[in-house]
């Protein structure tokens, strides 16, 4: 057979081709046009509105400043923190465009050129992104997809984000969108947004990235484990250098300056992880932390829900200064580190039972005491919760694992059961250290212990010891206020108290200065004597000094017992630097604050925090008070102070040692700057066993001295100088030069002191 002919297309054909290929068009376009319009309706589910866009909701962390306006941390489920483009490096965004889109100044929203990869992708099911323009991942970013779709699902997801990255170029800035952009994106290592990572990464803030940097940072971008400059350096090396050739190739580098960026190696010298155990005033956070999810649990937001610590933005401003946080930790890591913990190592070395000291029952009493830490630990919960028997537990503590343990030289990798790892720890002296200005009620520096990743339990406000002869200026100060002088005489004999059951209690001395002879409440203060301390409390009562210490801030329970002379009673470091305050303050007892205001993510201020203030003491108490605690550093048990550690300027202070040396303390008061220290172990049962090394003096004085020579090294910066105490008011009708200590003696008493 022939071949078929072909047949002529007619006019009449022609037309109604015509005629049908745009009516197929334009229905086509209708139908776009209606399926865009759908989308924009939220016919196909729900789309953000321009509302939505404006404030996107994201888990922004809650950022915590200190005085002088420093980061000290974040509390976050994601590490972000927003920032502006006017505080962006160019190299940072140079780096994103000409890697992620490189027509992204000349497009609207959606990229025509690179749609069609996205299409073949969805058509294939094989979408590995790539048509995506940078608003349309800042789409994709602030409304998250879920985590499996269907390929029809996937298409429409597609078509929103277009729709929502046109209403972003229409409502913002391609500098707006920038800065968006890099807010929302996850550069790993729990880091969300461009400042966290900078900041964990290199140390910096974004304005001050160099181009290798910004490189790495976008490269890290594509996948934030794999390209990882911490655990894969070697793939986050060669994905760097595909971006640095992306800048180079689009004209944001020349040759020269890509050739010699990429050989430079990656530098992660500045990593940092950003959690809560890390950084500066990690115990001040941890507590704050608590105090901070009451206080959100008590406010709510326009909405009515309450505030959420870890998803709001909130901005809290601290009183904690980070020059006098900073040389506070260095001071306990140099004496503590170096000097007392060998030092209590050295003195424990070859003992069976070391570090306790019990006085009967030794074993048992080592046992319960061991058990009960056990019983305390995440180890014991979790077994218990698992249903294991307390048998089984104990087997479970018994055997040896391989664990990584605290150590002043580092973290060090070994072997030891759990049980031994308690026994270990036990060996460890610990610390907390409070400073405030007397003044203005604001805590400058707070030190809760020696590293929040091992000891977290806070020995500033959550601990409360026995404070031993720091409660002694209660004492003196209620006898100062009923009208006796730092020159009243007692006789220095021991007193003889009948307490209400028939018992005697007759406090003991540790010295035998002066035994029998007549002394001054100054030389008595300055000199730590219990008799003096006993024979004031048998003339006033427990109850009286009970109310000072009550004016003077001391919330806690205190016994209305004799003993209290001597410091028999549990307080908190944080309520007994608040009551010494008391003295430079000119009897004006001012509540310790640890926050000025608190903002939420648009700056609008919350609440304000202001300090708690009432009279507490005359000002001439006050006055006399000073006078008298200046004596225990001139010639009394700081003496150290001086002829040690070579202060000449005034100081006021007080030593506190407890029964046993279990606990140490030292209250340092300067015109600016009230600090008190306290030291000792987890367990009272753990303590040294001689004064000489237990003693306050020794034990929690030093800080002090550590501290305050870094504080005065530089004044200039922290605003604390050596300068006398202000001189009050009035005319003062008391002299503090007393007569002699001895009988016949007409020396003044300073020069009395002086000869001992």
């Amino acid at each position: 057979m022939g071949a078929k002919k072909k047949q002529k297309l007619t006019p009449k054909k022609a037309r109604r081709f015509i005629w049908g290929f745009w009516v197929t068009y334009f229905l086509g376009l209708i139908l776009v046009a209606a399926l865009f319009i759908s989308i924009g309706y939220g016919l196909f589910g729900k789309i953000p509105s321009f509302t939505e866009l404006e404030n996107p909701e994201s888990n922004q962390a809650t950022e915590i400043f200190s005085s002088d306006g420093k980061l000290l941390g974040k509390y976050y489920v994601e590490n972000r923190s927003n920032i502006h483009y006017q505080d962006l490096s160019p190299n940072i965004v140079n780096a994103l465009i000409a890697t992620e889109d490189a027509r992204f100044e000349s497009h609207s929203g959606i990229d025509v050129k690179a749609t069609g990869r996205m299409i073949f992708g969805i058509m294939t099911g094989t979408d590995k992104g790539g048509g995506s323009t940078i608003t349309q991942q800042l789409a994709k970013n602030l409304f998250p997809r879920k985590p499996r779709y269907s390929k029809m699902e996937l298409a429409v997801m597609k078509l929103k984000e277009w729709v929502t990255a046109v209403k972003l170029e229409r409502n913002y800035s391609k500098q707006e969108i920038i800065a968006m952009y890099l807010n929302t994106v996850d550069f790993g290592s729990m880091s969300f947004g461009i400042k966290s990572a900078a900041k964990t990464y290199f140390n910096k803030t974004p304005d001050q990235l160099n181009p290798d940097e910004a490189a790495l940072m976008i490269g890290i971008l594509k996948a934030p484990t794999f390209f990882s400059p911490v655990r894969n350096p070697d793939r986050a090396w060669s994905r760097r250098n595909i971006v640095l050739g992306q800048m180079e190739k689009y004209g944001y580098l020349s040759a020269i300056e890509y050739d010699s960026l990429r050989q430079l190696p990656v530098d992660m010298s500045g990593y940092k992880l950003q959690d809560h155990t890390t950084g500066l005033a990690t115990y001040f956070r941890e507590y704050l932390r608590m105090y901070l999810t009451e206080w959100c649990n008590s406010h709510s937001k326009e909405d009515g829900t309450p505030y959420n610590l870890y998803r709001d933005g909130l901005k809290v401003y601290t009183t904690i200064n980070t020059l006098l946080q900073n040389y506070a930790e260095e001071a306990v890591r140099e004496y503590l580190g170096k000097e007392l913990q060998p030092s209590f190592f050295s003195h424990w070395k070859g003992h069976k039972n070391a570090p306790f000291v019990f006085e009967k029952h030794e074993g048992a009493e080592i046992q319960k005491l061991m058990t009960s830490a056990m019983r305390r630990t995440d180890r014991y919960y979790r077994l218990k919760k698992e249903g294991y028997s307390e048998e089984e537990i104990i087997t479970n503590f018994q055997q040896p694992v391989n664990m990584k343990v605290f150590s002043w030289n580092g973290p060090i990798d070994t072997v030891l059961t759990p049980l031994d790892s308690i026994r270990y720890y036990k060996f460890f002296l610990q610390a907390g250290l409070m400073s405030m200005d007397p003044h203005t009620g604001y805590i400058r520096a707070y030190v809760g212990g020696i590293d929040n990743k091992y000891f977290q339990y806070d020995h500033v406000i959550l601990s409360k010891r026995q404070v031993g002869s720091t409660f002694k200026p209660f004492l003196y100060t209620l006898a100062i206020q009923e009208g006796e002088t730092p020159c009243t005489r007692y006789p220095n004999v021991q007193p003889v108290i009948e307490l209400w059951n028939g018992d005697k209690w007759a406090p003991e001395n540790s010295s035998n200065d002066l035994i029998g002879e007549e002394v001054t409440l100054k030389w008595a203060l300055a000199n730590s004597n219990n008799w003096i301390s006993g024979q004031l409390m048998k003339k006033y009562s427990p109850q009286d000094v009970i109310t000072i210490a009550r004016k003077m801030g001391v919330t806690s329970y205190i016994p209305p017992v004799y003993s209290i002379a001597l410091g028999s009673a549990d307080l908190s470091l944080y309520e007994m630097v608040g009551a010494m305050s008391t003295f430079p303050n000119k009897g004006q007892w001012i509540e310790p604050i640890f926050i000025t205001r608190i903002e939420d993510k648009f700056g609008n201020v919350l609440e304000q925090f202001v300090p708690k203030q009432q009279e507490a003491i005359s000002e001439q108490t006050a006055y006399l008070m000073v006078e008298m605690l200046k004596g225990v550093v001139e010639y009394g048990t700081s003496v150290r102070l001086k002829y040690k550690y070579g202060f000449t300027n005034e100081i006021a202070g007080k030593t506190g040692t407890t029964q046993n040396q279990s606990d140490g303390w030292f209250m340092g008061i300067t015109p600016d700057l009230v600090t008190g220290i306290w030291v000792g172990c987890e367990d009272r049962a753990a303590h040294f066993r001689t004064l000489t090394l237990g003693q306050g003096a020794n034990m929690a004085l030093p800080i002090w001295a550590h501290y305050m020579q870094k504080v005065y090294a530089d004044s200039l910066n922290t605003g604390i100088y050596k300068k006398p105490f202000p001189k009050p008011s009035f005319e003062l009708n008391v002299t503090f030069n007393c007569d002699s200590l001895l009988r016949g003696n007409n020396k003044s008493d300073k020069n009395r002191f002086d000869e001992f």
